[in-house]
């Protein structure tokens, strides 16, 4: 059955809810609309009926939409306070279940529900609601930061997502230039890494024999891309982006590629921040490539270092001795690349102190500060080699000084590193990394007690 069949049919059934429920149409005032809607609300959650709730809960989604910012926080707190869990309902379920004999929690279970949960699983119902429900909370985080109290409305949209959005309804497609262009145009749009700058770039980057790009897709949103990754195949691991990108370079014979370089992965949905698939898609792209090229043996990233010039300026007190706290002043300088003895002590100072951020730094859950590393380590990847300049944009030197990171996806060893990194939240790194912490390429952490 096509989602097109589907779509028409859901269609069909709304338009004879619309009939039959003949709703009053929205108030004008826009302060009085936040409180229709959440009447509209209470009748979806209370209707039985599967085209008048088809047609009630398109019509919660079209009103919502006509909010201001003042009238979707009044909504987002009303669900937040007055839609939570049946509190009779819940007291007699953990009644029950405190003198069963048989330990069953089923009703206990759904009683403890909130009441949202059942409201939002209804809003998908409608036509396009998967869709509305994902853009209801993008609005939602960009409010949470001046409204906590929202962030239990959020907690259960993403519990609802992470089974919506399961793996298991993901599907992998290949984009090159023969896919739609309005596909196109949202991977121009949602490119999060490396700007793609018009259509002739995005064009080299998917289209020559030695590119690839994977994105995955979910049957409800039709042609949005959720998720995508852009592959360079080489013959050796790079460590600057600059040569991968270049308008003038000479494409890889495929038959000499033996490196497969994941270089820009951007999340394109943000109503589905933190539901986790990036990981899934990485390993799938692995495997399809398998099938394609088997003599591919290397699977890398070359992935920027976003974090590390925030955490340096924060920390650089601790972790630079007075004697070469002079040279950052260099990195003021934007023509500080250009000039070989700058560049060069600066090498000195910078790249152990990039090992340290990535194997000692963490955040107060313990975790490594940088959140590239924390996706590529989670997904059981190993810090292969920190790369000297390897983007050398403004957004890269102001970032990370230049610095890029390749982490390997050795496929021996990605069980082993993930669940030393979840268990006892080890890095895993290579000895060349490692010897930068140990101040072997020079004792600037050492020489202040931070190298070992």
């Amino acid at each position: 059955m096509s989602n097109a069949f589907v779509s028409d049919l859901l269609a069909s059934i709304t338009e004879r809810g619309r009939a039959l429920l003949r709703l009053p149409p929205a108030p004008v005032d826009p302060e009085k609309r936040a409180a229709d809607l959440i009447d509209l609300s209470e009748k979806l959650l209370t209707g039985h009926g599967e085209a008048s709730g088809t047609a009630t809960a398109r019509a919660v989604l079209d009103r919502y939409q006509a909010l201001d910012d003042g009238g979707r926080i009044t909504f987002f707190a009303t669900l937040a306070r007055d839609f939570g869990p049946d509190t009779e309902r819940l007291a007699g379920a953990i009644a029950a279940w405190q003198t069963a004999l048989d330990g069953d929690t089923g009703d206990l279970h759904l009683a403890s529900e909130p009441r949202r949960q059942e409201l939002f699983r209804r809003l998908n119902r409608a036509p396009g609601g998967t869709a509305a429900l994902v853009a209801m909370r993008a609005d939602l985080l960009g409010l949470i930061p001046q409204h906590r109290d929202l962030a239990v409305v959020d907690r259960d949209l993403v519990h609802l997502f992470g089974s919506w959005f399961n793996r298991g309804f993901l599907v992998l497609r290949r984009i090159d230039w023969s896919t739609p262009a309005n596909i196109l145009e949202k991977v121009i749009r949602y490119e999060a890494v490396h700007q793609i700058h018009d259509w002739d770039d995005l064009r080299r980057r998917i289209d020559p024999v030695d590119r690839r790009c994977y994105a995955f897709f979910h049957p409800a949103l039709t042609d949005e891309p959720l998720i995508f990754v852009e592959v360079a195949l080489t013959e050796a691991i790079p460590s600057a982006i600059a040569p991968l990108l270049a308008e003038d370079r000479e494409p890889v014979a495929v038959a000499s590629a033996r490196t497969a370089v994941f270089y820009s992965i951007s999340n394109c949905q943000r109503g589905l921040a933190r539901i986790s698939f990036g990981n899934f898609l990485i390993k799938q792209v692995v495997e399809e490539l398998r099938r394609e090229l088997p003599k591919l043996d290397t699977f890398v990233t070359l992935s920027p270092v976003p974090g590390f010039m925030t955490w340096l300026a924060k920390e650089r007190d601790t972790v630079v001795s007075d004697e070469d706290r002079p040279l950052l002043a260099a990195l003021d300088d934007p023509g500080w690349p250009d000039d070989a003895e700058r560049a060069a002590a600066l090498r000195a100072l910078l790249e152990p102190l990039a090992a340290h951020y990535f194997l000692k730094a963490k955040t107060p859950r313990g975790l490594p500060v940088d959140p590239v590393a924390r996706f590529h380590l989670g997904n059981g990847a190993r810090l292969e080699r920190i790369g000297w300049l390897g983007d050398r944009s403004p957004k890269g030197l102001r970032e990370s000084a230049g610095l890029m990171v390749n982490y390997l996806y050795d496929l021996d060893d990605i069980e082993k590193n993930h669940e030393a990194y979840a268990n006892q939240g080890e890095v895993a790194a290579s000895n060349a990394v490692r010897r930068l912490i140990k101040g072997e390429a020079r004792g600037v952490l050492a020489s202040i007690g931070i190298g070992g």
